[in-house]
């Protein structure tokens, strides 16, 4: 199974720039960037913050693909 995230989307439809997400969740542009890529899943922590910052439920911003 792969986790499916869909920050690049809810990012853009709110017109937050990655250096502003990033700057608001104290974290780098590339983790934002590796993230929206898929190459690198948040911890719990920091997508619980996620979830938070966008105001939606967890799985609206990441679920599981299955194979």
């Amino acid at each position: 199974m792969k986790v499916i995230n869909r920050v690049r989307e809810l990012r853009q439809e709110r017109a937050i720039t990655q250096v502003k997400m990033a700057e608001d969740l104290m974290i780098t542009r590339q983790t934002i960037t590796a993230i929206e890529k898929g190459k690198y899943n948040p911890s719990l922590e920091l997508a619980l913050r996620m979830v938070a910052y966008f105001d939606v439920p967890i799985e609206q911003l990441f679920y599981l693909e299955e194979e």
